[in-house]
């Protein structure tokens, strides 16, 4: 049975592995693997050229698996994601393609790019784990985990996600543009080998193993009271209109157990739901119409609740 030792290892592995081909992306890479290990989807923002893809792409090959990527477009179908019933002419009956969403690993590719009624084809699929395609339910691949891109709102060309779709995701990591430093880093990689290889480090039995190991991390009813506390201050500030859902309450204490069991732990502790508020809440609050007139930033307000939200350890 795996423990936290494991986990923390695993973890180490995975990231020292995308190094050969990622440089500068050690904190977003963790928070993912964090995410995978509490079963949960992430949502990568930040202007296009960042290598949101790569990272993906990288991530699936070293977890060992299943990966399939959807380009989103303005003409993109819900069936080009789910599925369809194709007429074969042979056995004159309707046979189910399957979608590019049977997988593990899904790659959704600037999915801000296509209109709600596709992105809303991943609904089901991210939250029950199926789609329904012509009324059957069809069940996914365990594990499975969507990790989506959008280009920032300013963009020319791109639709909003729903605020019901964004729910969805776990985490949302914004990817900024790297430090001189790590760009001229980046450069000299490339120059030395285009496509560096990497190992297969782990398989899905594993993974699977971590995602059922992750609930039995131990959490204190003075862990709970403070993640309650910070969710509840949302949901009481003049600049939020619609502070974080008790959804954002259960994530916060699932990814804390992850973040516990990355750092070698089988216990929370208030540094680990620290570590991860900013990014369970950002998508899920919704500005006043003040603080967007005030340019208030989502960022100050979260550290600043943070402060507020007591802990009593």
């Amino acid at each position: 049975m795996v423990n936290s030792q494991e986990v923390k290892q695993i973890t180490e592995s995975v990231m020292k592995e995308a190094k050969k081909r990622l440089v500068g992306y050690e904190t977003y890479l963790k928070k993912i693997l964090i995410a995978l290990w509490a079963n949960g989807h992430v949502l990568l923002e930040g202007n296009p050229g960042l290598a949101k893809t790569l990272a993906a792409s990288t991530l699936a090959e070293i977890l060992g698996l299943k990966f399939n990527r959807i380009q989103f477009t303005p003409d993109l179908m819900p069936s080009d994601i789910t599925g369809v019933n194709v007429f074969n002419q042979k056995v004159m009956e309707f046979e189910f393609m399957e979608g590019p969403v049977f997988t593990n690993f899904l790659l959704c590719d600037e999915i801000n790019r296509s209109p709600p009624k596709t992105q809303s084809a991943l609904l089901e699929a991210m939250q029950e784990r199926q789609v329904s395609v012509e009324g059957m339910a069809r069940k996914l691949d365990t594990p499975f985990l969507v990790i989506a891109t959008q280009n920032p709102l300013e963009n020319a060309g791109v639709y909003p996600l729903p605020e019901a779709q964004q729910d969805r995701f776990l985490i949302k990591l914004l990817i900024d543009f790297p430090t001189r430093d790590v760009e001229k880093k980046m450069l000299w990689l490339k120059h030395h080998d285009l496509n560096p290889s990497v190992e297969t480090l782990t398989n899905r039995e594993k993974i699977i193993e971590i995602q059922q190991y992750i609930p039995k991390v131990d959490i204190s009813e003075e862990i709970i009271d403070y993640i309650l506390n910070i969710v509840t201050n949302t949901r009481n500030n003049r600049n939020i209109e619609l502070g974080a859902s008790p959804r954002a309450s259960l994530a916060l204490m699932q990814l804390g157990k992850a973040t516990a069991a990355v750092n070698g732990r089988d216990f929370v502790e208030p540094d680990d739901i620290k570590y991860i508020a900013f990014d369970v809440l950002n998508h899920r609050l919704v500005l006043s119409h003040e603080a967007e007139l005030a340019r208030v930033k989502i960022r100050d307000l979260v550290n600043r609740i943070l402060q507020e939200s007591e802990v009593a350890i």
